[in-house]
This record gives structure tokens, sequence and C-alpha cells, in this order.
């Protein structure tokens, strides 16, 4: 396992992990919007046995299966380059547009309160790389269906998109039909 397990944070049952996200995740009502609940695990960030206990879970689940982490701006940052070190991998940033200086493709979607444009690197990887997507949770499914957008784009496989909380009804999953996704938690 990785030297965050090796740490004495070992994976536990998935159960266990479930019921940990859950007691870390806050909402806040009619945020960024009234009428939409955000899902806030900045609680689980700063308990960092929590944090660990995630993140060796989420390596232990992927190791051997993915070449790199990309994670999505912002919060799927956190978890993605913590999951990447777990997993002994690079990371890639998925970010929003113009933030990144080299040359890029984009995607651009709809969320549920707007829409928006994420980047990559156009070099972010080589072909036939296997990629895992991370994000902190899947709503629509509009962010990480640009995000599989980008990585098919300059050829990348993606292996899986890995959210740390699924929003059931929504229809996220159901827009990434074909995909593998998976959830720490789903509310």
């Amino acid at each position: 396992m990785t030297g965050l397990a090796a740490g004495g944070s070992a994976s536990a049952d998935r159960g266990s992990v479930r019921g940990l996200v859950a007691s870390r995740l806050r909402e806040i009502p009619d945020y960024p919007v009234p009428g939409v609940t955000f899902r806030d695990f900045t609680p689980l960030l700063a308990d960092g046995a929590a944090l660990a206990t995630v993140v060796a879970e989420i390596a232990e689940r992927f190791a051997g299966r993915v070449d790199v982490v990309a994670g999505i701006e912002a919060r799927g940052f956190m978890i993605g380059t913590a999951a990447a070190v777990g997993l002994g991998v690079g990371f890639v940033p998925i970010r929003k547009a113009g933030k990144l200086p080299a040359p890029c493709v984009s995607a651009s979607y709809d969320l549920e309160y707007g829409s928006a444009t994420i980047e990559m690197h156009r070099d972010a990887f080589p072909p036939g790389t296997r990629v895992l997507l991370i994000d902190d949770v899947l709503a629509t499914g509009g962010t990480a269906l640009a995000a599989c957008r980008l990585v098919d784009e300059v050829g990348g496989l993606v292996v899986a998109v890995d959210v740390v909380v699924e929003i059931a009804g929504l229809g996220g999953r159901e827009r990434l039909a074909g995909r593998t996704v998976e959830s720490l938690l789903v509310v």
C-alpha cells in the first residue's frame, strides 16, 4: 500500500468511509444562488485522519489501474493531488478557462446554476494514458462530462470518474452513461 496507508491511516471498509464522509459534510442552503444547497467538504479536509482515510481508500481502489490523476478545479485539486501522491502517479489540473499557460483543449458545459468552460493542457499526458478524474461533488454531471471530453480529445483513457459526494436525483450519473462513476457517499 501507499505511504499514506503505511502511516497508520489504512483504508477502512467502504461503509465506514461513507459514514466518515457524511459526518464531515456541511450543507449550505442557498449557496451560491438561491435554491441550491451546497455540499461543503472543507470539514473533511480539516480533519487530517479523515482526509488520510479517504485518500487511502481511493488509492486502494485504483492502485495499478491509473497512470495519472486529473483533478477538476478547485476542490478536485485537493483530493486529486493527495490521491495522486497516494497512488504514486502524477497530477494534471483541469482548470477554469484562461488559467493555464500552455496550449489547451477546452470544453464548455452547463451546471445547475450557470455555465462554464474548463481547460487542460493539450500535452498533459501522452495518448493511451489511463486517467482517474477526481472531483468533490457529482451533481448534474456537466463538469465531469466536460472533463471526460478533454481527456478523450487528447487521447487519454478515462478509467473512472471518482467523487467524494454524489447528489442523487440531479442526473449526473445518467449523463455519464458508459463511464465508470464511483462515489464515496450518495446523498
